[in-house]
């Protein structure tokens, strides 16, 4: 059983996205909540729940592309 290094690459490069988008959520949920007399709040408090809904997707779809790389998937 081989497996497929440049599916295996991209699915490790994705898992890197993944981690970034894990660290920007919470900080642009806590900058909203701590600022929320803030005209701004409603758009940085939007950006935050969007970045963690990105940040769980791009977690399945990383994890997907790695077993793809790893079990040789076409």
């Amino acid at each position: 059983m081989h497996s497929n290094k440049d599916t295996l690459l991209k699915g490790i490069k994705r898992l890197g996205y993944t981690t970034l988008l894990m660290f920007s959520a919470p900080f642009a949920l806590y900058q909203a909540f701590k600022n929320e007399n803030h005209p701004l709040f409603i758009p940085v408090l939007i950006l935050g729940i969007v970045l963690a809904i990105a940040a769980i997707v791009m977690a399945f779809y990383a994890i997907k592309t790695i077993m793809d790389g790893l079990f040789d998937t076409k």
